[in-house]
């Protein structure tokens, strides 16, 4: 059988943020072409280890490798590796002063010398990808939750990128709105051919489109498998987190985190 590529490997990474270490020790292999779910409580690192692969965080141990090659510290060339990859934020990221297809559209008047009636159609297909062709006109103050994350979605595959990174999309959408949007990432992840890691606290909602599950916790994967493994684990503190127990392995209040070495 052969061996899939990685999209991404990390090794032994150790990531700062000023005198503190927020993530020790971490591997993590990402297969090209799967859905990896990256699981844990709030503030454990999740959005910080994102930092990492997209280059604003330089680690302080360690190696990123990002579709094929170590993740450039020169700007030129992080700039061309962040061509390849897709980000949806949390907060959407629209400018609010442009139309849906307007922003959509930014990337690619951005990053590529193509003419006009070019960008137009594949503002066109985009929007269509993401069952929004017809609110193209319209302004982010005019549209719902759950649509303006899918015009930002839209927006992130302009480029046509084989990485996406996902940081928290679930973030204030209704069940319904959720539900779209995580049916869309797994259709569009398949159709497309793309690599997603999807970071959420948003476990049940998550986990059927997931090829994979790893959850952090206390500054380190305390999980790394099948979401099928994941729903059976005995761990203890994995458990809590599943179920949304206060008391256990993983404290209420953030512990203080560890001075750098």
């Amino acid at each position: 059988m052969p061996i899939t590529p990685a999209a991404v490997r990390v090794s032994a990474l150790r990531l700062d943020r000023g005198s503190r270490t927020i993530l020790r020790d971490i591997d993590l292999t990402v297969a090209q072409g799967s859905v990896t779910a990256i699981l844990g409580p709030s503030g454990c690192g999740k959005s910080t280890l994102l930092s990492a692969l997209t280059g604003e965080l330089t680690p302080a141990a360690g190696s990123v490798e990002v579709l094929g090659r170590p993740v450039p510290q020169r700007k030129r060339a992080l700039l061309e590796l962040r061509k390849g990859i897709g980000v949806l934020l949390q907060g959407n990221g629209l400018l609010t002063d442009l139309t849906a297809a307007e922003n959509v559209a930014l990337p690619l008047r951005t990053h590529t010398d193509l003419p006009a009636e070019v960008i137009r159609h594949l503002v066109e297909m985009k929007l269509h990808a993401v069952g929004l062709r017809a609110a193209a006109d319209l302004y982010p103050r005019e549209l719902s939750g759950g649509m303006a994350r899918r015009v930002a979605l839209a927006r992130a595959l302009a480029l046509d990128p084989p990485l996406m990174l996902y940081d928290e999309p679930l973030t204030g959408l209704d069940p319904i709105a959720s539900g779209v949007i995580m049916s869309l990432i797994a259709r569009l992840n398949a159709s497309l051919g793309l690599t997603s890691l999807i970071v959420t606290h948003h476990v049940h909602e998550t986990l059927p489109i997931a090829d994979r599950a790893v959850v952090i916790a206390n500054g380190g994967i305390v999980f790394d498998g099948t979401p099928a493994e994941l729903e059976t684990t005995g761990d203890p503190l994995v458990r809590q987190f599943l179920k949304g127990e206060p008391d256990g392995p993983i404290p209420f209040d953030a512990a203080p985190r560890t001075e750098a070495a």
